[in-house]
């Protein structure tokens, strides 16, 4: 899956929180903006409430059930800037990816 296949299945789940703004850093392969002011998911890379940074293979494994959360946190695989507590609304943010 690439991050344009991943960017369009967030979007069509609708994968925003309400009146905040969380961003999927993914390093080098890019960026997911979850923004939920303007309702949008897009691939701009700017300002976030909450910055969750973890690779893109850690990333599809965690999409994929392969990877907890919490445990790629703890390892350090997943690392977090701005609102802990906006970061763990992501599970409820993975389950509706799950195919």
């Amino acid at each position: 899956m690439t991050l344009d296949d991943m960017t369009t299945k967030l979007r069509e789940a609708n994968v925003v929180i309400p009146g905040k703004r969380l961003k999927l850093d993914h390093g080098p392969v890019g960026v997911i903006m979850l923004d939920g002011i303007a309702g949008t998911v897009t691939n701009d890379n700017g300002d976030a409430d909450t910055t969750i940074a973890v690779s893109w293979d850690d990333w599809l494994a965690m999409t994929k059930g392969e990877l907890d959360p919490m445990t790629a946190y703890m390892s350090g695989k997943l690392r977090i800037q701005g609102d802990m507590g906006l970061a763990m609304q992501m599970q409820g943010m993975l389950s509706k990816l799950k195919d």
